[in-house]
């Protein structure tokens, strides 16, 4: 069996940290280099119900895409949220490492799992200078209601669902996708030439002007569902590793859906 310090030197090697934006909070939160690590959970967010799914699987490492502490703190309290996953981690022998930025510029990272997850040709990077999205075909032309049906139906099911806009009637050919938020890159989409971008979190503003700008699609998911696929990417590479290593290691990535909300609703109406 391998040691945490093995383990964790593997993923550096796939997402090097120092490939991180400077404003991230990526490597191992919590863990004893020296302790033993025979299985291994993947999960987009490092929350309770994930700390509470590896406890429960007897996991010794939980490897999360989303930092637990971002911008820094001064306490790890048990009083607080984020310091209740710390002490029950510890107290159970359980290590925390994170994979942010850095994933999203591997290669293969977040946005080739995202494409992959829809069953798209991915041709070459949305932003070459970091590696960062992705540009992508279609086997077949379609519709931008069928792209977007094709999303709704790959990517795991959240209460937002599945936004568009654009004709829903235009032909979709090329595409762009990048797990997470991304309504930073619609230059390079446009310079891309694309007729759609796939995304999250995009911006009434942001939205309003591409869409005045020029006749591109936008498919917006919700940000946990566009990143999940990562986690099967991820568990994968791990797993080749360690066939590799002879480890032995199990593998598993969390299905739990801990993306923030939790119904939708539609408008009755007109505004007032």
């Amino acid at each position: 069996m391998p040691r945490l310090s093995e383990v964790i030197a593997a993923l550096d090697a796939l997402w090097p940290p120092e490939r991180a934006e400077s404003w991230d909070a990526v490597g191992t939160v919590c863990g004893d280099p020296d302790a033993q690590v025979t299985r291994v959970l993947f999960a987009v967010d490092p929350v309770q119900e994930i700390a509470d799914e590896a406890i429960a699987l007897g996991a010794d490492l939980i490897v999360t895409h989303h930092p637990l502490y971002l911008r820094g703190t001064t306490t790890v309290a048990a009083g607080h949220f984020k310091g209740r996953v710390v002490h029950g981690l510890i107290k159970h022998d359980i290590a925390l490492h994170v994979a942010h930025t850095n994933a999203d510029t591997a290669d293969p990272g977040v946005s080739d799992a995202l494409a992959g997850a829809l069953d798209l040709r991915v041709t070459g990077p949305l932003v070459p200078e970091n590696n960062l999205g992705r540009i992508c075909e279609l086997d077949h032309p379609e519709t931008l209601a069928d792209f977007a049906a094709r999303a709704a139906k790959r990517l795991p099911a959240t209460a937002q669902g599945i936004r568009v806009a654009g004709d829903p009637t235009m032909t979709v050919r090329r595409v762009a996708v990048s797990g997470g938020s991304g309504d930073s890159l619609f230059d390079a989409v446009r310079a891309a030439g694309v007729d759609a971008f796939l995304t999250a979190d995009l911006r009434h503003h942001p939205v309003s002007e591409a869409t005045q700008h020029s006749p591109l699609g936008l498919v917006d998911a919700a940000h946990w569902a566009t990143e999940w696929p990562w986690c099967q990417q991820a568990a994968t590479q791990l797993d080749e590793i360690s066939d590799r290593h002879g480890w032995d290691l199990r593998v598993h990535v969390s299905k739990t859906v801990t993306d923030p909300w939790s119904s939708h609703h539609t408008s009755p109406g007109a505004p007032n």
